[in-house]
């Protein structure tokens, strides 16, 4: 057996909703036979009994992750940390210069010393053919002697300022040994016992890596013709402790953890009992809200991906670069532009603002998973929305910030009267909706604001909802199954516009809790 250590990148990741399925590849040339491989390294965090290795010609007989701790490799100083390791650093470098400047020195000797044997040589030579420059011979003899004299004194004083700078370096270096201590890191390897038939075959590692995740993300921009253009992104975190170099990127909805843990069983008991005679005579009903859930922030960190209840899978079409530093990474995945109609909304019962709201169809050949929206009109960026879950093909909408051209004020009613006879109860209540339009000078145009004001809708026969359209002006353009009344109202620069809405609800003499 013989033991060889390969790197083996990351190069395909698969982010999911709370980590991410690694999968690393590398090419081999190996010899026939069983051999013994020791790969990496490899992130710490890499789940044990989801490590599987597959070989393109070949069997894998064992595969394992070993894990150690090791010092962790010299840095250059960074901005946190202390002035004792800057010294270091700075003691270092200024050692490697003067070891630098005396090499030279030595180097320029060295030829000094030749040149003077060249010319001793030189005058032997003329001596003996009966030539005599004592003049010259003793010109450059003298300025030899004069430049090796000067290269020695260049020598000895960078002598001395290299033993002074490495006698400060120990000092330095144990006083660091006495106060800071690098931790030392884990590191893993992957060890492998394959046999082969020998020559080239190409190795595919996979395994599970907690510290990462992915959120949906999108820019959405309404251009001046009414088109509304969406780009689709995904913002990738990850603290694995490795770095994803250009790897192919694939996003997932799948939560591979709900299937590992049952849910708790827990006992119910049911009991039965006579009603008495109050509860007999009486209907107990309440006026309910209910809140409906958004992938806005939460109180209890980072939301989960809306995906309507199936596995969405989307792929980035080029390669990612995500590195292990916990901070969020935007990683491009699709965008389409498409027609977008636009109006001016208000309900006044949550917000006295008018918005300006687009609707358009997805066209983005997947479905729009819901998450934040940075808005843009005409080329400036307008805030933050939300999109919800949009199916392939669906109709959604987008909210690009109030108006400020407009005020709206809503004032409400409300007569209770109980008939003598039957003890029915009629409640009234008029709800009446003032609405002004403010143009700077020069805004000419009409402007149509659709108003949106809710009735209650009845749950139970004893209670009855009716509109009153006699009373309401101007009529309702739309009342839809949820109780929606929907106005569309044109109105010019300046112009003030009142809307009336009336509405009985009327319950019989056993019904309580109004």
């Amino acid at each position: 057996m013989t033991t060889t250590t390969i790197p083996l990148p990351v190069t395909a990741v698969t982010c999911l909703e709370d980590r991410a399925q690694v999968e690393r590849t590398t090419a081999l040339d190996l010899p026939p036979g069983v051999q013994r491989l020791r790969l990496g390294p490899v992130s710490a965090l890499a789940v044990d009994r989801t490590l599987n290795a597959a070989l393109s010609s070949g069997t894998v007989l064992d595969a394992r992750i070993t894990r150690a701790w090791t010092k962790p490799a010299p840095l250059p100083p960074g901005e946190r940390d202390s002035a004792l390791r800057h010294r270091e650093d700075e003691l270092q470098r200024r050692e490697s210069t003067l070891e630098a400047e005396l090499a030279r020195l030595a180097a320029r000797t060295a030829l000094l010393d030749s040149l003077a044997a060249d010319l001793l040589r030189e005058i032997a030579e003329g001596a003996g053919q009966g030539e005599s420059e004592p003049v010259r011979w003793a010109r450059e003899l003298d300025r030899v002697d004069a430049e090796r004299d000067h290269c020695a004194e260049r020598t000895v004083n960078a002598r001395i300022r290299l033993d002074a700078t490495r006698l400060e370096l120990t000092e330095a270096q144990q006083a660091l040994d006495l106060t800071e201590q690098p931790e030392p890191e884990l590191l893993a390897h992957l060890e492998l016992t394959v046999e082969t038939p020998g020559g080239p075959t190409e190795l595919t590692v996979g395994h599970l890596t907690p510290c990462a995740l992915w959120r949906p993300a999108y820019r959405a921009a309404l251009g001046e013709d009414g088109g509304l253009t969406l780009e689709t992104e995904a913002v990738v975190w990850q603290r694995t402790g490795e770095d994803w170099p250009e790897v192919r990127l694939t996003l997932s909805t799948a939560r591979s953890a709900l299937a590992g843990d049952p849910p708790w069983l827990t006992e119910d008991h049911l009991t039965l009992r006579d009603r008495t005679t109050e509860e007999r005579r009486t209907v107990e009903v309440e006026l309910r809200e209910e809140e409906i859930g958004s992938t806005g922030p939460a109180a209890d960190g980072l939301p989960g991906v809306d995906d309507g209840g199936e596995v969405r899978v989307l792929r980035a079409p080029a390669p990612a670069r995500i590195p292990s530093d916990g901070r969020p990474h935007r990683v491009p995945l699709t965008t389409f532009t498409a027609p977008a109609r636009t109006e001016y909304a208000c309900a006044p019962e949550l917000s006295p603002l008018v918005t300006r709201v687009a609707r358009f169809t997805n066209s983005a050949g997947h479905a729009l998973l819901a998450g934040p929206v940075d808005l843009v009109v005409g080329g400036g960026f307008t805030g933050r929305g939300e999109l919800e879950f949009t199916a392939p093909g669906a109709p959604a909408e987008l909210s690009f910030g109030s108006s400020d051209d407009y005020r709206v004020l809503r004032e409400t009613e409300e007569h209770r009267a109980t008939t003598g006879l039957t003890g029915r109860t009629v409640l009234t209540r008029t709800v009446r909706l003032h609405l002004t339009r403010f143009s700077a000078p020069g805004d000419h145009g009409t402007r149509t604001v659709t108003l949106r004001e809710r009735i209650p809708v009845a749950e139970v026969s004893a209670v009855e909802v009716r509109l009153r359209k006699e009373r309401c002006v101007p009529d309702p353009d739309e009342v839809d199954a949820d109780g929606i009344v929907r106005w569309d109202l044109p109105l010019e620069p300046g112009a003030r516009r009142t809307v009336t809405l009336v509405y009985e609800l009327t319950a019989s003499a056993k019904v309580a809790g109004l």
